[in-house]
């Protein structure tokens, strides 16, 4: 209570002097009038008391009773929350050169990092740099088949784990298998090495990221009261620039020994990402040093690990509650694969009704409900109203899912509704948005769009599934927390028997 009572004193003192500021300077820039509607903010805190622990879920409520585009006051940062398709378009792709910058949190700062991630530097010439190296050595289509086998193996290591359990009669954690295939696929692709092979430094890569993760999610009151940044207590930046430093020591011992092979007569190239930014290091003509190297290791471990598992435990989560649509899945695979074979990307597009599967669960359950903050770089009209230059943008995708007016029966996981459908999920569809639009959309959506699938679809081709002793469909805890991804509350555990 002393501390709640220090921030409001402080943040009176603070407004006070930024008004006096203000007056000083003659800044006479008034705010612009026709704001977007909202609930009435407290002093101070503003509507932050509003958002509780499931802020996709406060916002889409408020959405139901202000419309889909809304202002909130989140201490001192001004909020416009977008819900709607047509919305999302106007902010993503018609006026997307405005809201294409990030509000970044204050943790994220931590080593620089916002100004070395491709998730947070402004757009710029460094900006379109950083994306032609994840576009062109890293996620395009190229370089993804030509480590497809990766992922092959990571699949079928994760299928013997699996057995290992069904032969015991145990059930499988889903999202921890998932979080240790993800992250295997990733280091075998960058390093050539598994997370879990052991007396490597790869090794310690699963206990950072997860760390990290966690760190990453927690809600952090710097964000909102600019004045803590300074004065406030060591909080998630801190704890985040420790992080850092032991992720990147783990990939400075990587890159020392990989260099080290380089230089050795007769050594075999891996060929992998590594090699790949190694080359373009030694590439005078190339700006890539070793720190961006590093950041851009982080980015792709911290976005392509607990996302990705996240959604996959859904996934499995909603085909359990709704045996008929595994049924029917597990048909199709029978039927173009072969019963328990495992599936190969090559497959998947033969397989619609298990892309369909993909999709609802996108619509239904997106990894970033509230995809990555934008900024907004000027006072601008969208839906009729202004949003005011410097506003946080939220664009809320889980209450675009879940719009009886955009989705029929919204509530419901029918995959059927996708089948014949041109609907996608790479951004030009603003109905179904999982990994954002414009020109900030998710470089790994190629990677995703091929290890989901693959993945899923090989769990219920090798095995059926049934859930934990006294656990039902009908009972099934469907309840989710709040996060860098959007996880389970209680995690799904399940027991697998062999086709």
């Amino acid at each position: 209570m002393d501390y709640l009572v220090l921030i409001l004193c402080l943040h009176l003192l603070w407004g006070l002097y930024q008004a006096l500021s203000y007056v000083a300077r003659g800044d006479q820039r008034a705010r612009p009038s026709n704001l977007p509607p909202g609930p009435r903010p407290l002093p101070i805190i503003g509507n932050l008391l509003q958002l509780g622990d499931l802020p996709h879920k406060s916002l889409a409520n408020l959405a139901q009773a202000y419309g889909p585009i809304i202002k909130l006051e989140l201490g001192f940062v001004t909020t416009v929350v977008i819900s709607s398709p047509a919305l999302a378009k106007e902010i993503l792709q018609t006026h997307d050169a405005v809201f294409s910058n990030r509000m970044v949190p204050d943790s994220v700062m931590a080593h620089d990092h916002d100004k070395l991630s491709l998730a947070w530097v402004p757009v710029s010439p460094f900006f379109r740099y950083l994306r032609k190296i994840y576009n062109s050595h890293i996620f395009s289509s190229k370089k993804l088949d030509l480590n497809q086998h990766v992922r092959s193996k990571k699949v079928q290591e994760l299928v013997s784990f699996v057995r290992k359990y069904a032969c015991a009669g145990e059930a499988v954690n889903i999202s921890e298998a998932a979080f240790r295939t993800n992250l295997n696929v990733l280091s075998s692709t960058i390093f050539s090495m598994d997370t879990m092979e052991p007396l490597t430094p790869a090794r310690e890569l699963k206990e950072v990221v997860w760390q990290m993760m966690v760190e990453v999610g927690k809600p952090n009151l710097a964000d909102y009261f600019p004045v803590l940044k300074k004065i406030g207590p060591r909080g998630p930046k801190h704890r985040l620039e420790a992080h850092f430093k032991k992720i990147f020591d783990i990939f400075d011992d990587l890159i020392q020994r990989r260099l080290q092979l380089r230089m050795d007569t007769g050594s075999i190239k891996h060929n992998d990402v590594l090699d790949n930014l190694l080359d373009l290091v030694e590439d005078e003509n190339e700006t890539l040093d070793m720190s961006l190297v590093k950041h851009l290791l982080l980015d792709i471990f911290a976005a392509g690990s607990e996302t990705t598992a996240s959604t996959l435990e859904w996934a499995m989560t909603e085909l359990l509650r709704n045996p008929e649509k595994l049924s029917t899945a597990q048909a199709e695979l029978h039927q173009v694969i072969g019963k328990g074979k495992q599936i190969e990307e090559a497959d998947i597009s033969r397989l619609p009704y298990l892309q369909a599967i993909v999709k609802e669960n996108f619509r239904l359950h997106p990894s970033a409900p509230l995809l990555v903050p934008r900024k907004s770089g000027e006072d601008i009209i969208a839906g009729g109203f202004t949003i005011p230059k410097g506003a946080q943008i939220l664009v809320n995708v889980w209450a675009i899912g879940r719009d009886p007016s955009v989705w029929d029966d919204p509530e419901k996981f029918m995959p059927e509704r996708f089948l014949g459908s041109n609907i996608d999920a790479r951004g030009q569809n603003f109905e179904l948005l999982p990994f954002g639009g414009g020109r900030r959309i998710c470089p790994g959506l190629p990677l995703v769009m091929r290890m989901l699938p693959l993945t899923l679809g090989s769990l219920i081709n090798i095995f059926n599934w049934r859930l934990e002793d006294g656990v039902t469909p009908e009972n099934m805890n469907m309840e989710d927390k709040f996060g860098i991804a959007i996880q389970k509350a209680e995690s799904l555990k399940a027991v697998a028997i062999p086709i």
